[in-house]
């Protein structure tokens, strides 16, 4: 996701230094070039050599070392981002002093490139006024933060911040402000349903199907780290929430429409990957009827088209996307809900497929406009979604 962007991460001396390693990896797992500069405090708890194995690049450690008097420099210049991970009470406030007097601070007084920090210490020490003024010092000079959590620290539990946010979390903001860089989704509102909704039948039995959620908050995942603002309206799935991503839980088709209805009004994009029940029973019984060995006759009714019933709600030049789960590749079907729905784009799946659609973790999909029919091949849902997500830039 950012092969080719060469992210600086400053880690400086806390125990929350063993996360470092994983972010690190992770980063570097990415495509990015992860040049580590290691303060002397975290040499304390972790040696070089180990980011070093797990980024496959030098680690620089001294702005003494020699042949390498302009490191910090070249550092500073060369950075898409600057990650300080952990960012101890001590290098938040050299930075906020505007300090110089290692390699990491250096870097951080030389660049013009974005810089994310992760504090990270003991929570009477995140509490103290004086680092929450550096901490507001830092924002004002658009650093962005995250964290910290509530958790456990070294010495004991605690319930107040102080806790250095997850590896995967940190990850997920790092490659928000890589990408977010460059991407038309950038600073945008951006709507996502995904999951099925459920109808009462009685207190507890219901009329479902089976959508797992899966190509919705794939698609939620990849606008957060594009930069945008994502709100995913999540029917019943057991998927744990995209970081960064606001949710909001629904329970039945109408609960969706509801949702929607209250959200879209100032989003850009509006994708509809969810699943509504097309049908509900006519009536709902009280409590749980108990079984009985007679066969059981339901009268079912229309749930509301939740794209229809929200469609006066869209603002003006919102890019809005449904989906159609058809029998076949019928195209002109799709085309017919194209209009009738006032829809920009149509993403055509087969429910006939075994690899594609439902509870899998593929899609093979046909991307539909009123004038082009784009089919992509099989592939995981996390890459349909970037594909997806390329086509809908270019709309914007």
């Amino acid at each position: 996701m950012i092969a080719g962007r060469r992210v600086v991460l400053g880690v400086s001396g806390g125990i929350a230094v063993y996360k470092a390693c994983t972010i690190a990896r992770r980063l570097t797992e990415a495509g990015g070039a992860v040049d580590v500069l290691l303060t002397s405090a975290a040499g304390e708890f972790v040696r070089p050599v180990t980011f070093e194995a797990l980024t496959g690049r030098p680690v620089l450690t001294s702005l003494w070392e020699s042949g390498r008097a302009l490191s910090h420099i070249d550092l500073a210049r060369s950075a898409d981002l600057v990650l300080v991970a952990p960012a101890t009470a001590n290098v938040i406030a050299r930075a906020a002093l505007g300090l110089a007097d290692d390699l990491l601070t250096a870097v951080l007084l030389a660049t013009k490139a974005s810089v994310l920090a992760a504090p990270a210490m003991n929570d009477h020490m995140f509490a103290h006024p004086a680092t929450q003024h550096n901490l507001e010092t830092l924002r004002q000079r658009g650093w962005t933060l995250v964290g910290p959590d509530v958790g456990p620290l070294a010495e004991g539990p605690s319930d107040r911040p102080g806790r250095m946010s997850e590896p995967e979390v940190i990850v997920a903001h790092a490659v928000r402000l890589l990408r977010g860089a460059t991407s038309e989704l950038r600073g945008r509102r951006v709507v996502v349903t995904a999951g099925p909704t459920r109808e009462q039948l009685d207190a507890v039995r219901v009329v479902t199907n089976p959508s797992s959620g899966k190509m919705g908050f794939a698609i939620a995942e990849a606008a957060f780290s594009r930069g945008a603002d994502v709100v995913l309206i999540a029917g019943p799935t057991a998927l744990p929430v995209p970081h960064g991503v606001s949710v909001v839980r629904v329970e039945s088709t109408d609960d969706l429409r509801s949702a929607v209805s209250a959200h879209v009004g100032e989003a850009a994009v509006l994708v509809m990957a969810a699943a509504p029940a097309d049908y509900r029973p006519k009536t709902r019984a009280a409590g749980k009827p108990p079984r009985g060995n007679a066969d059981v006759a339901l009268t079912l009714e229309a749930t509301v088209d939740v794209l229809e019933a929200t469609a006066s709600n869209r603002g003006s030049g919102c890019v809005t996307v449904g989906f159609a789960l058809e029998n076949g590749r019928d195209i002109e079907r799709a085309r017919a809900k194209l209009a009738q729905k006032r829809l920009d784009l149509v993403v055509l799946n087969s429910a006939a497929e075994p690899d594609a659609g439902f509870e899998v973790d593929t899609n093979r999909v046909t991307l539909i406009t009123k004038d082009s029919a784009t089919e992509l091949p099989l592939a995981p849902k996390a890459e349909i979604a970037e594909r997806l997500l390329d086509f809908i830039e270019t709309m914007l």
